[in-house]
């Protein structure tokens, strides 16, 4: 049930899917899940190391570095998976999408706490985001294109920019109409 829920995940959420054993063989971002499926197993029942060889082997499969201990949730989709690495504390809640180069770390080296984000249901995290530390991106929120990310996002908050701020629909929409300008221009 759970790779078939994975498969219409993609095909949701991408339109360049074309069927579902175009999405098997090639969608190197949803191997790098079904194999930290595995590895989470593995470190659940103690076999720890087993667990890290075989996320190491992941990662140099697909490009997708996901350490064996987070916790991600059903139907999480990461497009175009290069790149991308989620710590060990990591909680991803369900319904959630990632696209590369993103990585979700701690800001520290205390093992004792958690360290890295807590991304809540319905996320979407666009290329190149940073979102690092014991943070929480709320619920429906959405992260722009390389923002860094140091501070909560609240739910249904779009967060942009180095540092991240919180924008408002409004302000997205502001923004949106001036890009569009500065096309017309040409």
């Amino acid at each position: 049930m759970g790779i078939y829920n994975d498969i219409n995940a993609i095909k949701r959420r991408d339109p360049a899917a074309r069927h579902a054993l175009e999405i098997i063989l090639t969608y190197n971002g949803m191997h790098a899940v079904w194999i930290y499926r595995i590895t989470h197993i593995l470190w659940k029942i103690r076999l720890k190391t087993l667990a890290r060889l075989l996320a190491n082997t992941a990662r140099f499969l697909t490009g997708v570095d996901i350490h064996p201990a987070a916790k991600i949730g059903k139907r999480f989709v990461i497009d175009h998976g290069s790149g991308v690495v989620i710590g060990e504390t990591v909680v991803i809640g369900n319904d959630v999408l990632i696209y590369h180069q993103v990585t979700l770390g701690g800001t520290g080296n205390d093992s004792s706490a958690k360290r890295h984000p807590t991304i809540c249901d319905c996320v979407m995290i666009a290329t190149g985001a940073k979102i690092l530390g014991d943070i929480k991106i709320g619920a429906m929120a959405k992260v722009g294109a390389n923002a860094v990310v140091l501070q909560d996002v609240p739910p249904g908050a779009t967060a942009v920019g180095m540092p991240a701020r919180i924008i408002t629909s409004k302000e997205a929409i502001e923004m949106n109409c001036s890009l569009s300008k500065k096309e017309n221009d040409y």
